[in-house]
């Protein structure tokens, strides 16, 4: 794997790979979050993605999709710490496979090269009407996440949590910002965001390298470059001296409790670890303790985001079980803390994390996911690095990870009838 420099702040990473018999091919811009752009960039993607000056709409570029062989191209929109990563992923066929023997990579390369550089336009502007059906779509997608309870309840956990920062901000924006985009005020942004964003490509395939990077030279030739708009740093801030409790009531019978925990620790293999015999799987101590064995919830597992360094745990609960459940997942950190676990506790946590690292290399859209989050954060770490990292923590790092971890906010969404 390498990561070179293509032009002014746009880099490209070749993962060499003969095993696939497609190629993957990634371009994502990456801007900090904000809740002034955040629905602006969501929305620019899609729109982007509708047609090119050559292709001007769907049914063009799908019948140049179906001369590449059925090749496949989608918008995506997600983040990273504090910075929001948008853009476009692409597969076809990989050369090798292809039957007349010509190669994919170039026009696939320039399609890509066309749909971020030479969009559709309509009086030197964007197409009002991919503008105003796209603002549709992403409004119904930021509003339909309250249909799914579990989703919607982590979602006002970080709202709540981090209502002064940016990692509060949902990577799609909310529906105000969404609702207020017209065509002049994406297609300013759209003219502003595209020389300053910093732009990540990515590879995996067969082609030599030598030969990827002149195909996207060629493709972004048109890119222009003006200022510089750097990925943000993220930034970690200490737990409060006492939680703070947020309930919610809502016609659903089911109860929703997420609780967030800020740690100060800077060792992060360890607490990966920890979170892992915490709540990252079905051998940890909540799905094991609070929930078979006790029957407190219905389902319970917790994440950890290794750049802002926060534990962030989710469950689904009766009402009637708001005070033993909390009191149980508070109880299982602290078993944590005192170094209460069973050996094979340990050992699995190690197995199912050098697993996981190990799968990465099996799909072409998790290295590419894994790589571009690396990048935002200004980290070149392999998965191989962070698993033997991983292999080298012992039992008194993960007690003093745990012991780093203290609870924000609890965040209760409950029936009306509770």
């Amino acid at each position: 794997m390498t990561r070179q420099l293509l032009t002014d702040n746009v880099f490209l990473t070749c993962v060499p790979a003969e095993k696939h018999k497609t190629g993957f091919f990634s371009a994502q811009m990456t801007v900090p979050l904000s809740r002034e752009t955040a629905s602006l960039n969501a929305l620019l993607v899609n729109v982007l993605s509708r047609g090119t000056a050559r292709c001007p709409n769907l049914q063009a570029l799908g019948r140049e999709l179906d001369l590449l062989y059925g090749a496949r191209i989608g918008a995506s929109v997600r983040r990273s710490g504090e910075n929001q990563i948008f853009g476009f992923g692409a597969s076809c066929i990989d050369d090798r496979y292809v039957p007349t023997g010509e190669s994919l990579l170039e026009p696939m390369a320039r399609l890509m090269g066309e749909i971020l550089c030479d969009p559709s336009l309509v009086d030197g502007r964007l197409n009002p009407l991919f503008v105003n059906n796209e603002r549709e779509n992403l409004v119904d997608v930021i509003r339909s996440i309250i249909n799914d309870k579990r989703a919607y309840a982590a979602q006002r956990l970080r709202e709540e949590m981090f209502r002064d920062e940016p990692y509060g901000v949902s990577r799609a924006g909310s529906v105000e910002t969404a609702e207020a985009i017209t065509t002049e005020m994406l297609d300013g942004h759209y003219r502003s965001i595209l020389p300053q964003a910093r732009l990540e490509l990515f590879y995996c395939g067969s082609a030599p390298e030598e030969k990827m990077f002149d195909a996207f030279r060629k493709a972004l030739a048109g890119l222009p470059r003006g200022g510089r708009l750097e990925p943000a740093v993220t930034t970690r801030r200490p737990a409060p001296e006492k939680y703070r409790l947020v309930t919610e009531e809502m016609d659903v019978t089911q109860g929703k409790l997420c609780i967030g925990f800020r740690s100060s620790s800077e060792d992060v293999p360890a607490s990966i670890m920890m979170n892992t015999m915490y709540g990252g799987g079905s051998n940890s101590k909540l799905f094991l303790n609070v929930r078979e064995k006790l029957s407190l919830c219905y389902y319970a597992g917790s994440s950890y985001d290794r750049r802002k360094g926060v534990v962030l745990v989710s469950s689904g609960i009766a009402p009637k079980n708001y005070d033993p459940a909390v009191e149980e997942i508070m109880a299982q950190l602290d078993a944590l803390r005192r170094g209460e676990w069973e050996d094979w506790e340990f050992t699995g946590a190690k197995s199912a994390l050098r697993n996981d690292l190990r799968t990465i290399d099996d799909s072409p859209t998790a290295q590419e996911d894994f790589i571009i989050s690396q990048a935002a954060a200004g980290s070149t770490e392999t998965p191989q690095e962070m698993a033997a990292a991983i292999e080298a923590v012992t039992p008194e790092r993960v007690i003093a990870a745990a012991q780093a971890v203290r609870p924000d906010t609890i965040y209760f969404l409950k029936g009306k009838e509770a």
